[in-house]
C-alpha cells in the first residue's frame, strides 16, 4: 500500500524572505507544484522580478521587513484578498553571521534575533487566525541544524535558532488539535547569501558542495504534501560532504 500525497494546486501559501535564496527557490518549486504564493522581502526590485518570472496570476508580493508586524499582517490580507484562502505559511526570512559573543555590534546582534524570532513571530500570528477559521493549515519554519546543537562562531545566530526550534515545538503542542502543523526544517549549511561579508565569501568554492537552496524547496514540498493525518515535526538535513 503506497500512502497517497496531496496534491499542492490552487493552495495558497505565504513565504516569507522570498527575494533570495531558499524562500526564492521555494516560490518556484510551490508555483510548479500549481500553488499560488504570497510573497514578502526586503527588496521591492527582486520581488517584482520574481512576481514576473512566475507570473502575476500565481504570485503576490508585500515588500518590507518582518522585523514590522505590520508587513506580516499585509501579506496575509494581500494572500486573501488575490486567492480568498491561506493554507500554509513558509517562514524563510533570516539573516546570520559568523562570530564569538563579542562580535558584532550591539544593534548588528539586536536586528539578527529581531529578523530570526521576532519575524517568525509576527508572520505566525498572521497566518494563524484564516488557518483555524478554515480548519487546518501548515507552518514551516527554516530553521538551523544551528537551533539544535550550539556551535562555535555563532553564538547569537545559534541562539535566535534554538529560539525558532523551541516556537515550533511549543506551537505544534498548541494548534495540532486544531489542524495545524508545524514543522522545523534545520539544514546545515545552504549556499545562499547567508553572513556573506561576515564570515562567507562571495564564490566560496565550498559553497558548491553543501546543500543548495533548491534541495530545501524540494524539503518544504514533502512535507506539504504529506496526508493530514501525519506531520513531520522536526528534520535536520546535511550534505554528504558535510561532517556533523
Amino acid at each position: 500500500m503506497t500512502a497517497e500525497t496531496r496534491d499542492l494546486s490552487g493552495t495558497v501559501v505565504a513565504i516569507t524572505g522570498a527575494t533570495s535564496g531558499i524562500g526564492r527557490a521555494t516560490a518556484r518549486e510551490l508555483v510548479q507544484q500549481g500553488a499560488k504564493v504570497a510573497l514578502t522581502g526586503r527588496r521591492a526590485d527582486r520581488l517584482a522580478d520574481l512576481q514576473q518570472e512566475l507570473g502575476a496570476d500565481n504570485a503576490v508580493v508585500v515588500a518590507g521587513d518582518v522585523q514590522d508586524p505590520a508587513v506580516s499582517q499585509r501579506l496575509v490580507a494581500q494572500a486573501l484578498e488575490s486567492f480568498g484562502r491561506l493554507d500554509s505559511l513558509v517562514a524563510s526570512a533570516g539573516v546570520g553571521a559568523y562570530g564569538g559573543i563579542l562580535d558584532g555590534t550591539d544593534d548588528e546582534l539586536a536586528s539578527m534575533m529581531r529578523t530570526n524570532v521576532d519575524g517568525t513571530i509576527w508572520a505566525i500570528r498572521a497566518a494563524v487566525p484564516p488557518m483555524l477559521s478554515a480548519g487546518g493549515g501548515d507552518i514551516v519554519i527554516i530553521a538551523s541544524v544551528a537551533g539544535l546543537r550550539g556551535g562555535g562562531n555563532e553564538a547569537v545566530y545559534a541562539a535566535s535558532k534554538f529560539a525558532q526550534v523551541g516556537l515550533a515545538g511549543a506551537i505544534d503542542r498548541e494548534l495540532r488539535t486544531s489542524g495545524v502543523r508545524v514543522t522545523a526544517l534545520c539544514p546545515a549549511a545552504v549556499s545562499t547569501e547567508f553572513a556573506i561579508g561576515r564570515g562567507r565569501t562571495e564564490g566560496d568554492a565550498w559553497l558548491d558542495d553543501v546543500l543548495q537552496p533548491e534541495d530545501l524547496a524540494a524539503a518544504v514540498t514533502v512535507v506539504l504534501r504529506q496526508p493530514r493525518r501525519l506531520r513531520t515535526t522536526q528534520w535536520s538535513m546535511w550534505a554528504m560532504t558535510e561532517g556533523n
